[in-house]
């Protein structure tokens, strides 16, 4: 039946979704690992979301899955799953997917940074369950180094503008 929906789906294409149904299961894994692991050591899900923590996490997320699909430096950790094609804006590099069927899901999935954001995201949620002071502390840096990040490319364009540069 999987080959049936497959070919249906992929059509004239030739896109597999295996790799899509093992990174979901993978996903359901993990998330249900940490669910599990909260539940243990009886740490109370709070009655709603506080307006902080959702500001503080979104922008700790961004930061942090830009730096792990993008940055020069964690080329390392995408590079057995992605080919590196050039440069891509500061310090961030365009990198694609090997074809390897085996590898190419994987290749996706860490060179997208809205694929990634949803893995940090439900880990920075999970630390805050767990060491809510260590993931706020951390969420607090990395949402320092967004607004850093912002200064930079601001300075930079205005100091563009001021010298024609």
């Amino acid at each position: 039946m999987l080959r049936r929906v497959e070919h249906t789906y992929a059509g004239d294409g030739g896109r597999s979704i295996r790799g899509y149904l093992v990174a979901m299961s993978a996903f359901a894994a993990y998330t249900t690992g940490w669910a599990l692991l909260v539940r243990r050591r009886g740490r109370p899900l709070p009655d709603r979301p506080v307006p902080w923590d959702v500001a503080l996490t979104a922008v700790a997320t961004f930061r942090l899955s830009r730096l792990l699909s993008k940055a020069s430096v964690t080329s390392p950790l995408r590079a057995p799953f992605t080919t590196f094609v050039g440069p891509q804006g500061p310090a961030e590099l365009h990198e694609e997917a090997r074809s390897d069927d085996r590898k190419a899901t994987v290749g996706e999935l860490v060179t997208c940074p809205f694929c990634v954001s949803v893995w940090v995201a439900s880990s920075l949620t999970a630390g805050q369950l767990l060491w809510p002071r260590a993931t706020r502390t951390a969420m607090g840096a990395l949402t320092a180094l967004a607004g850093a990040d912002a200064l930079q490319l601001t300075y930079g364009a205005l100091v563009d503008r001021t010298t024609g540069g």
